[in-house]
């Protein structure tokens, strides 16, 4: 009885120190979405982003690349199509994330990159359906890095998503991130 009761206060200490998980309000010129992000399964890619969240590093960044069927990928290219200097890449996380049961599904918030696994600096995208191809190992060996999932605000990513768009997959009307704050 007194392990028993000994082990629920530790679980009870553990639960309380890690604390709620942080979320992120990114907010555009067509609405705003919230992502509730998961430090435990990602540590250094969340760390990353919050990074860049803190440093208000995403205002007047967009969403430039947006295919209905796939994702909406944000937050390192300006609306005059710079893209933002970024800093050092982060470590692809994905296999750890997985173990953590963090999918490629619908509403989940993943890192973009290059060919390169360990690429990621500052953009990430939306899954707008569920992705599997892009979990590890993916078709590289590594797959896209899932750090966290919408939990409010699915409707938003519906309206970027359904943006008209040309060549190269890039909107014909800008969407623009005017901010991504931490949610209090």
């Amino acid at each position: 009885m007194r392990f028993r009761a000994l082990t629920l206060a530790f679980a009870a200490v553990a639960a309380f120190a890690a604390g709620p998980k942080p979320k992120v309000k990114i907010t555009t010129n067509l609405g705003s979405f919230i992502v509730e992000l998961e430090p435990e399964a990602a540590p250094k890619t969340v760390e990353n982003f919050l990074g860049y969240v803190r440093a208000g590093h995403y205002a007047g960044t967009t969403f430039h690349r947006i295919i209905p069927t796939f994702m909406i990928q944000g937050g390192g290219v300006t609306v005059d199509g710079k893209e933002k200097p970024a800093k050092k890449p982060v470590m692809n996380e994905a296999k750890q994330a997985l173990d953590k049961g963090l999918r490629n599904t619908r509403g989940a918030i993943a890192m973009a990159r290059t060919m390169e696994p360990h690429s990621a600096t500052d953009q990430f995208f939306v899954n707008t359906v569920d992705n599997g191809f892009l979990d590890f190992p993916g078709q590289d060996g590594w797959g896209y890095c899932v750090f966290g999932k919408v939990v409010d605000g699915m409707g938003t990513v519906d309206k970027i998503k359904d943006v008209k768009t040309g060549f190269g997959d890039k909107p014909l009307q800008p969407v623009t991130i005017t901010s991504a704050t931490l949610v209090p």
